[in-house]
């Protein structure tokens, strides 16, 4: 007789300090709105998407895409104990401004904005014109 051995997956135990700051990261570009919630250190807490919060298609790039995306993210981290965010939007898109509204409506208190989209000192050669 041979006995199967079947390997159980055990839950991942989460030894993550969450302290009442954090930073939230905002990218939103032109498809979609990408949302990380972490602690001071730069350990997530925390993430969501426009397309993890059940849109599809161009519905993900719309404003109440990024706001519910960003309720769940908050949610979650609220009930691990964050309280202050740092807040850090990358990106052009629609999602930017929604998103900031969302977190202040979750009840996180937001402490700093900073806009970090990249912007080429001049780099490599631009695509050639678009032509429609």
């Amino acid at each position: 007789m041979v006995k199967k051995v079947v390997a159980t997956k055990k839950p991942k135990k989460s030894n993550l300090k969450v302290t009442d700051k954090g930073k939230v990261f905002i990218s939103a570009t032109f498809n979609n709105t990408l949302i990380t919630i972490t602690n001071e250190k730069g350990e997530t807490i925390s993430w969501s998407s426009s397309g993890a919060a059940g849109f599809k298609g161009a519905r993900k790039s719309t404003p109440f895409a990024a706001t519910t995306a960003m309720e769940a993210a908050a949610k979650k981290a609220i009930a691990k104990g964050l309280k202050s965010v740092d807040v850090f939007i990358k990106g052009p898109g629609s999602g930017r401004d929604s998103a900031l509204r969302a977190i202040k409506s979750a009840g996180l208190s937001i402490s700093m904005i900073a806009d970090v989209t990249p912007i080429p000192h001049n780099g490599p050669r631009a695509e050639k014109k678009r032509r429609v």
